[in-house]
């Protein structure tokens, strides 16, 4: 597990000095979970605040002393006050984060299903903003930034510290508008999941780039995120789960009592994401949401990427791991990963490709910029034919 460290004040310094027991010294992480509902209906603005107990993970340094009777004795006792002390800092923890009260603000895009959020630790207003959206229109090819104009807009209403502009992969269904808030927030550090190499190494063929059209390094983000890395907001560690399966890239983010799944799991009525991408698995996938289903306390609030609202309902994006595996249409808690992939086979296989996938990965893959205009000024988008989508 690695803490990043983008930018440290006196009070992050702090909180992440080693203590000591005795003379035992250990390192606590925590991993806390957060969430707050923004409405489900179509302004999205009402809110209201939840909490849960953590799940602690601590990592003791070993500790050696000098070899005789006195050494060893003192050894064992310091043991056994290190273990005391130990058990009561969890719990103390544990209440802690149970009174913890992030706030968690939806913005819903329709024309691509997508929710942006707004992730923000109310002592400090620090903030993340997660899978932005710029607007785009295919049939003319023109772009705009009203969505994330409605993203700044809030931001700036609530005073803000926007700290980072995160992705939860490389979206193939609409354009990221990373490059236009790290231009409202140029300290804010962008970051995507690290298997991005992956994902820019595959592409990169696909569309014929050159390395000086497209580096494969993941060097367009500030931070590659790995499985298990841990980043403050504010005094609050937010920690990154790889998920992979939809694409190699995939991450969820798990703060307070909340997980926000990006495109891995949606609401119970519409199921998981589809695994047929280049470099897509069923059985990733089904791995990924066993791993959320196992590690996750039951009243963890998920957060989806997607509201697609079947039969018409009205908008939703927040619901929990016990209704997840209890009612996802697709995969419960009991769904064998045999029964799975034939299911999500067979349903990818009549799927078309989303209309945005193109332009979409061709922004994306470079973090929300266009690639570089050609000697008349003009940015052009490459369309390979007969290369996605066939069957």
């Amino acid at each position: 597990m690695r803490f990043i460290l983008p930018k440290r004040s006196p009070r992050d310094n702090l909180f992440l000095r080693a203590s000591s027991v005795v003379i035992a010294p250990s390192h606590h992480h925590h991993h806390h979970h957060r969430a707050l509902r923004s409405g489900s209906h179509k302004n999205n603005h009402c809110s209201s605040y939840y909490s849960s107990p953590l799940l602690n993970r601590v990592v003791s340094r070993r500790i050696s002393f000098s070899s005789g009777p006195v050494a060893n004795n003192f050894a064992t006792a310091a043991t056994a006050t290190a273990t005391n002390c130990l058990s009561s800092r969890r719990l103390v923890h544990r209440q802690s984060t149970m009174s913890f009260r992030p706030l968690v603000h939806g913005l819903y895009h329709a024309d691509t299903s997508t929710v942006t959020y707004i992730i923000s630790d109310p002592a400090s207003l620090d903030t993340i903003i997660l899978d932005s959206v710029m607007d785009y229109d295919s049939a003319s090819g023109c772009s705009s930034d009203e969505h994330n104009e409605l993203v700044v807009a809030y931001c700036e209403e609530h005073k803000l510290n926007v700290r980072y502009i995160l992705e939860s992969h490389v979206h193939a269904d609409h354009l990221t508008g990373a490059q236009y808030l790290k231009s409202k927030y140029p300290d804010a550090k962008t970051g995507i999941g690290a298997n991005v190499t992956t994902v820019q190494q595959t592409f990169a063929k696909i569309f014929n780039y050159s390395p000086q059209q497209l580096a494969t390094d993941g060097s367009q983000f500030d931070l590659l995120f790995q499985d298990g890395d841990t980043f403050l907001l504010g005094d609050h560690p937010v920690s990154v789960i790889h998920t992979p399966g939809h694409t190699p890239a995939c991450v969820c983010y798990v703060a307070g009592d909340a997980v926000f799944t990006g495109d891995t799991i949606f609401m119970p009525d519409f199921g998981t994401a589809r695994c047929d991408f280049p470099g897509g698995s069923s059985a990733e996938l089904y791995a990924s949401v066993k791993k959320l289903y196992d590690t996750l306390p039951e009243e963890t609030r998920v957060y989806v990427g997607h509201d697609y609202q079947p039969g018409g309902r009205d908008i939703l994006f927040q619901t929990s791991i016990a209704e997840e595996k209890t009612q996802n249409i697709q995969l419960k808690g009991d769904t064998s990963g045999e029964e799975f992939s034939v299911w999500r086979s067979e349903r990818d296989g009549k799927l078309g490709m989303p209309k945005l996938i193109l332009p979409g990965l061709q922004v994306n893959l470079r973090n929300g910029a266009w690639p570089e205009p050609e000697e008349n000024g003009v940015v052009y988008l490459k369309v390979p034919v007969n290369v996605l989508g066939k069957k």
